[in-house]
C-alpha cells in the first residue's frame, strides 16, 4: 500500500511515518512537494505542510494545494493531526474532504495515554479542555472533536467504541455505509490499541472514498498490516562519525528535565540562549561569541546541547522566529556534526532549511515517536537526524537518543570524561 502523509509540523510528519519505515517500507519525509522528485518508488511519503502556526484559512489552502500537487493513483491519504488537537486540523480536513472523500477521524494514541470517548479527547484520564496544554494554546475554542469539525462546516457522526468489537467485515460495511451516505467526517471512539487495530483492519482494503485523520497511534496499526521487508534495527546502525548537536527549541518543563538528565549523565556541554538574543540576531552583542563557542565545541568533537532559555512570559507565536534564529547560529558549523537531535517540529524544520536539507530518509525508531533518519542521497554531508516533539517523552528521552548514537558511552562516564562536574558544563547567554 502506498501512503501519503500530510502533517502540520516536521516532528509530527516523522512520528507518523516512522512506523512504516519500521515495517520495512522505503519512507521519505520532505519539507515541500517539490522534494518528491525521484521518490516515485517509495511506498510511504510524509510531507511537512508547516501549517501549525498559520491562520486557519491559509492552513487549509496550503494543505489542499499540497495534496493536489502530490497525490497519485492508488495512494491512500493519511492526514496526521496532533493527538491533543493542536493546530488547524479541522479546517485542513474540511479542505481535503472534496478531494479525498470522507474523513475517518481517530486522533487517539492510547500508548501515550490519549484516548477518545464520546467524541472527546482525554489525556491521562483528564478531559482535554481541562489540561494545561489546552488552556495555554487553545482556550478560545471548543475542545470537542465534533464541535471543531462542525465549525469547519462538516457534517459528523460517531463510530461508537462498542462497534469496534464487531468482526472486520461488519465494521467495514458500517463504515462504507457512512461514506456512501455522504457523511463528511466519522469520529471514532477509540480507547485502546485494540480498537485502533480493528479500525485499521476494517479500512485498509476498503474501496470507499475516504482518508484517515489521526495521530501516530492509528498510523502504527496501519503500518503493522503491511510489512514488505525487514526494517533496519538500531543495533545495525553505526555510531555517528562526529559530535552530536542537541538542538532544543521547546521551552517546556519536559524539555528542561530531559536536558538536565542528559547534561548530568554524559560528557555533553550546554549553551542556553535567551530569547532576547535570538530576537535581535546578529545585532545582539552576544551573537558572535555564541557562534564562536558553537564552532569551538563542535570543531573539538564535543557533543553540545544548544537550547532556547525561558522568558518570564513566553509568547508561543514567536516559536518559528526563535527557532530560525537558533538554526542560524549553527548554520556555518553544521558540516562539523555527525548527528543532530532536534526537539520541536519548528526547530527541526528550521535547522534543515538552514542546512539546505529538503528531505530525510527514515531509518529507525529509537523509541515511540522518536524518529532517526539521514538526509536524502545526493549530499556529501549526511549526518543522522533525530526528531522528537518538544513536550514528548520521559525525562531520559534525550539521553536515550544520544546514547544510541554513541553506543559505547554509559552514564557512569558522564562526570569523569572531562574531569569536571556536569554542572560546570553549562553556559547561559542573556
Amino acid at each position: 500500500m502506498d501512503i501519503l502523509i500530510i502533517a502540520d509540523d516536521l516532528s509530527g510528519a516523522a512520528d507518523c511515518a516512522i512506523p512504516f519505515a519500521r515495517a520495512g517500507h522505503r519512507t521519505l519525509v520532505t519539507l515541500e512537494p517539490s522534494g518528491l522528485d525521484g521518490a516515485a518508488e517509495r511506498r510511504t511519503i510524509a510531507i511537512d505542510a508547516d501549517t501549525r502556526r498559520l491562520a486557519g484559512e491559509e492552513a487549509a489552502r496550503r494543505t489542499r494545494g499540497i495534496y493536489a500537487a502530490s497525490r497519485r493513483e492508488g495512494q491512500r491519504l493519511y492526514k496526521k493531526i496532533d493527538s491533543t488537537l493542536r493546530g488547524n486540523w479541522a479546517p485542513e480536513v474540511a479542505a481535503l474532504r472534496p478531494l479525498a472523500g470522507m474523513a475517518i477521524v481517530a486522533p487517539a494514541h492510547p500508548a501515550l495515554g490519549r484516548i477518545v470517548s464520546g467524541g472527546n479527547v482525554y489525556v491521562g484520564g483528564q478531559p482535554l479542555a481541562e489540561t494545561e496544554l489546552w488552556k495555554l494554546e487553545h482556550e478560545h475554542r471548543p475542545a470537542a472533536i465534533r464541535a471543531q469539525l462542525r465549525d469547519a462546516g462538516l457534517t459528523t457522526d460517531t463510530l461508537d467504541a462498542d462497534l469496534l468489537q464487531h468482526d472486520s467485515g461488519q465494521l467495514a460495511a458500517r463504515i462504507e455505509g457512512f461514506a456512501a451516505g455522504g457523511l463528511d467526517a466519522l469520529i471514532v471512539d477509540a480507547r485502546s490499541v485494540h480498537a485502533l487495530r480493528a479500525l485499521a483492519l476494517a479500512t485498509e482494503s476498503s474501496q470507499s472514498a475516504f482518508f484517515w485523520v489521526g495521530s501516530g497511534g492509528l498510523a502504527r496499526e496501519i503500518a503493522a498490516l503491511h510489512q514488505p521487508g525487514r526494517a533496519p534495527h538500531t543495533a545495525d546502525l553505526q555510531p555517528s562519525s562526529g559530535p552530536t548537536l542537541i538542538l532544543v527549541g521547546s521551552v517546556s518543563g519536559v524539555s528542561e528535565r530531559q536536558c538536565a538528565v542528559l547534561r548530568e549523565s554524559g560528557p555533553v556541554r550546554e549553551l542556553v540562549v535567551h530569547p532576547s538574543v535570538l530576537r535581535q540576531g546578529p545585532l545582539n552583542a552576544e551573537w558572535a561569541s555564541i557562534q564562536a563557542s558553537i564552532g569551538e565545541f563542535l570543531g573539538a568533537g564535543t557533543d553540545l546541547i544548544l537550547r532556547i532559555g525561558r522568558d518570564q512570559a513566553p509568547d508561543l507565536s514567536e516559536g518559528g522566529l526563535l527557532a530560525a534564529a537558533l538554526a542560524r547560529l549553527v548554520g556555518a558549523h553544521f558540516s562539523k556534526i555527525g548527528a543532530l537531535i532536534a526537539t520541536g517540529g519548528e526547530t527541526a524544520r528550521a535547522m534543515l532549511v538552514e542546512a539546505r536539507i529538503d528531505g530525510l530518509e527514515l531509518l529507525a525508531e529509537l523509541q515511540t515517536g522518536v524518529a532517526l533518519g539521514i538526509p536524502r542521497h545526493g549530499r556529501a554531508h549526511r549526518p543522522y537526524v533525530v526528531t522528537k516533539a518538544g513536550g514528548f517523552g520521559g525525562d531520559e528521552a534525550l539521553y536515550d537518543a544520544w546514547s544510541r548514537l554513541r553506543p559505547k558511552v554509559s552514564k557512569s562516564a558522564g562526570a569523569s570524561t572531562h574531569g569536571l562536574a556536569p554542572s560546570l558544563f553549562q553556559e547561559n547567554f542573556k
